[in-house]
């Protein structure tokens, strides 16, 4: 079975032909990084114009690379939601133009679903698994049951990891995107330097535990910026070093606890996941395997280039609702929000 997998969810243009023998045949991505870097940030209106204009030539590089034609493909998927609704809109209308100009499946895919199965793609690995999904907007802890079953233990109560460092980023007079280059300076900077708070550490409560909270933590680099004045190099890269330490140190303590949690529940994982774009920060893949270690779970995070927004993990998210015969109709609505604890639950 073959399915070309569609992701505009946001500023990457991305088409990819996926086996259900996990093979990845190609996975084109164009970025539109020159175009959003001079606005410091993505533009909905920029990015979705952008797809319209190049997602069929993606589509068709997607193609050749595989060495296949549309006449090949047993089905369609793309990123439903949640996203940019331009850039979504424009992925779901080419999708369903495919099904139904070649008589195949629809399949609407939701984009964190697409990050969430992204490790059964790359190392096979079986449910129920812990999986810590970060991104730019997202941030959650949760049990990943089946494709369609989501048991979320903790999530963000404001801002998501990604949106820090992009944040951290354009106060430090980092270029976008903010996430690469803060690791990147930080590997020059003392960790140590500055010590940025740690929100919810003090909270008590259980319904807590898992959850986070990166507000505070944006506050307290500007201020300490603002009244640094005039920055150094070496300030700059020690604010980013404190920063990213501090996110590592929430990131490692909130998925510590998840994993108790687990354990006084009973719940026998074996697999801890890590996914989604600010899984492919080096420094909080080590600290988080580390974590892993300490617990007797095995570590597995997606290849770096699986980590960001990829049409590889919305075709195996196709695969594995076609699976389960969830094949969805040409009348399917895109979503600019669509939380994984409103996918259909199945019975076990």
């Amino acid at each position: 079975m073959l399915i070309l997998g569609i992701e505009t969810s946001c500023d990457e243009t991305s088409a990819a032909i996926v086996s259900d023998r996990r093979e990845i045949l190609s996975n084109v991505l164009l970025t539109q990084l020159d175009q959003h870097i001079v606005c410091g940030g993505v533009v909905p209106e920029v990015a979705a114009r952008s797809h319209l204009d190049q997602l069929d030539s993606v589509i068709r590089h997607a193609l050749k690379e595989a060495d296949i034609t549309l006449d090949k493909i047993d089905a369609v998927a793309a990123t439903g939601g949640p996203g940019l609704i331009g850039g979504v809109i424009v992925g779901v209308t080419t999708a369903k133009t495919i099904a139904l100009a070649k008589n195949i499946p629809f399949i609407a895919v939701n984009h964190l679903a697409g990050h969430a199965l992204t490790a059964r793609l790359t190392h096979d690995i079986v449910f129920p698994y812990l999986l810590l999904l970060v991104s730019g907007g997202h941030c959650q802890l949760m049990i990943v049951q089946s494709p369609l079953d989501y048991d979320i233990l903790g999530e963000t109560m404001d801002d998501a990891a990604g949106e820090a460092f992009d944040k951290t980023a354009k106060l430090l007079g980092v270029p976008y995107p903010g996430g690469p280059q803060i690791e990147k300076l930080a590997k020059q900077g003392d960790p140590l330097k500055f010590q940025f708070p740690r929100p919810l550490f003090h909270k008590k409560e259980p319904e807590f535990s898992c959850s986070f909270s990166f507000s505070g933590l944006k506050t307290a680099v500007r201020q300490t910026i603002e009244k640094l004045g005039d920055l150094t190099e070496k300030t700059r890269a020690d604010c980013a070093a404190s920063f990213q330490y501090a996110v590592g140190e929430i990131l490692a303590n909130r998925t510590l606890n998840a994993m108790k949690k687990c354990q006084e529940r009973n719940i026998n994982l074996t697999h801890f996941v890590v996914a989604g774009g600010v899984a492919a920060n080096e420094y909080l893949r080590q600290l988080l395997e580390k974590t892993a270690m300490s617990q007797n779970m095995k570590f597995v995070a997606p290849p770096l280039n699986l980590c960001t927004d990829n049409a590889a993990m919305i075709a195996w998210g196709g695969i594995e609702k076609m699976r389960l015969n969830q094949i969805d109709s040409l009348s399917f609505v895109p979503r600019p929000r669509w939380p994984l604890s409103e996918l259909e639950r199945i019975s076990k």
